[in-house]
């Protein structure tokens, strides 16, 4: 069985890099052809996209790509299994945006671009695999891939502390990733697969040589961190504020999403029983991370650090949707579960957005200091216009992406956790608060006479913010176009939390 739609977008960005490596001698040539590497990929997974039948029904994996005995050792079934449902399809898409976004975004990148342009390329193509993989060994076999090329674009094209900061990002997920691999290897050593579509059932037909609360526990950490969850969060924002403007954005785009991603496949599909009982804790975790990243970002001053805070704030929604998995009398509603997908889907758009534009500031202005900012709507008007509708995108306004996902986790989780619910939601007041406050220091208030010679943007350079500016509004104004779909990829998931839920009365 090998539809190829699969391997050609998580190898073609690698088989890309390769080239760049080998025959990469002109940097200007270079650019381009990444440039036009990644707009392929784009229009392959846009094609992806649309190919992902959702009248076939949420059991069934599409475009399945599958080599039995792809590690040949005896008693080891490794398979190379690709493969999307309905929760993996829109996050293919974002990777493929947010892949030609972090191109064009490195078009000022001087210094050794060949190398640079090499590693931004293996880290798309991990992160692809990472969405499509369903076999567990090969899942992090990507998971780890990623972890090499976000080094080397933080540790040398970044600023500040870039160094520390790359050396903590990889000591956190490293250590995430060892709880996986153990996790991942007494559930094959209980079952004897490593085939995701067969696991859940697998795992409540065995006997698992851990108590399956250890077992979960063990993926979970390695789900948290990526997220991450508080008190687990503290790599990101160093990571944020020193990886270059590429790097932040696939780090906040999808590279986060990553962690919600295993949380859905991994932690609710396999576990249901586990999750229904550990629902309470993850509702607290996301409210505190909710309004924890919402309080710290107030403090902030670097535009780069309170994007950053914003985030774990945001991956916050995430949690209180999934905690929603205990239901209520008896019955597991889809909302809550719908929001936390979406919510990975409308944030990498509108994180990518932000980050994006505050890199295009900082190298015009040459700081990311809010005060030192200010009346940059005269100077740059096509900019500051952007960064608005990023930052009320952020805020959940009405007909914008992020409205919808946040209204889709309250309406889920509220009739679940009604007071934990409500001071959740009090984080979309001190949001709108940090990013009108930002808006305002920064595109309006005095002006700085040393930022009067700032030009716009380039019409290069709009290309990434109005593809952004497009995703965000039409998911914001036709919710369905992504909604739908999600729908159909966590149908499966809430089937087996109702029937947890239902056993345990």
């Amino acid at each position: 069985m090998f539809e190829g739609w699969l391997t050609i977008a998580v190898f073609l960005p690698i088989a890309a890099a390769v080239i760049i490596a080998l025959f990469g001698r002109n940097p200007v040539m270079v650019k381009w052809f990444a440039a036009i590497v990644s707009l392929v990929e784009l229009a392959l997974t846009f094609v992806i996209f649309l190919l992902y039948d959702t009248s076939q029904g949420a059991a069934q994996y599409q475009l399945v790509d599958k080599a039995t005995n792809w590690i040949p050792i005896e008693s080891f079934n490794v398979q190379y299994f690709l493969g999307i449902d309905g929760l993996s399809a829109p996050l293919v898409l974002l990777t493929g945006l947010l892949g030609m976004v972090a191109i064009f975004a490195s078009w000022s990148i001087n210094m050794r671009v060949r190398e640079y342009f090499v590693w931004l390329l293996a880290l798309q193509g991990a992160v692809m695999g990472v969405f499509t993989s369903l076999d567990f060994f090969l899942f992090f076999l990507f998971w780890e891939l990623e972890l090499i090329p976000m080094f080397f674009l933080i540790s040398i094209w970044g600023s500040g502390r870039r160094e520390y900061s790359a050396m903590k990002f990889l000591i956190f997920t490293i250590l995430g990733s060892a709880f996986m691999l153990v996790g991942i290897l007494v559930l094959f050593f209980s079952t004897g697969t490593f085939d995701m579509t067969e696991l859940p059932a697998a795992i409540g037909a065995s006997k698992l040589l851990l108590p399956s609360v250890v077992v979960f526990a063990m993926l979970f950490v390695a789900f948290a961190v990526k997220l991450p969850i508080w008190p687990l969060h503290t790599w990101l924002p160093d990571a944020h504020t020193d990886a270059p403007t590429a790097a932040s954005v696939m780090l906040a785009g999808v590279l986060l999403k990553m962690g919600a991603y295993g949380m859905l496949r991994v932690s609710a599909a396999m576990f249901p029983d586990v999750l229904r009982d550990a629902s309470w804790l993850l509702a607290t975790a996301g409210v505190v991370n909710i309004l924890y990243g919402a309080s710290v970002v107030l403090r902030q001053t670097d535009m780069k650090r309170l994007i950053a805070f914003s985030s774990i704030s945001h991956m916050g929604f995430v949690v209180l949707g999934l905690s929603s998995a205990v239901g209520v009398a008896g019955q597991v509603s889809p909302l809550g579960l719908t929001g936390a997908s979406l919510q990975m889907f409308t944030h990498g758009a509108i994180t990518g957005l932000l980050f994006l534009l505050v890199g295009y500031v900082y190298e015009r202005a040459h700081t990311r200091h809010i005060p030192d900012l200010g009346g940059l709507a005269v100077h740059m008007p096509v900019l500051s216009a952007s960064l608005a509708v990023a930052g009320l995108a952020s805020l959940g306004l009405p007909a914008t992406a992020g409205f919808v996902s946040e209204i889709h986790v309250f309406l889920g989780t509220f009739p679940v956790w009604g007071w934990l619910t409500a001071i959740g939601a009090f984080g979309v007041v001190l949001t709108a608060g940090y990013i009108l406050w930002m808006l305002q220091r920064v595109m309006l208030g005095p002006r700085n006479s040393r930022l009067d010679d700032l030009t716009d943007a380039t019409p290069l350079e709009m290309v990434p913010v109005a593809a952004l500016i497009i995703a965000i509004m039409v998911v914001g104004i036709f919710p369905s176009t992504i909604a739908d779909v999600f729908s159909i990829g966590i149908a499966p998931i809430v089937d087996s939390l109702q029937n947890a839920v239902v056993s345990a009365q």
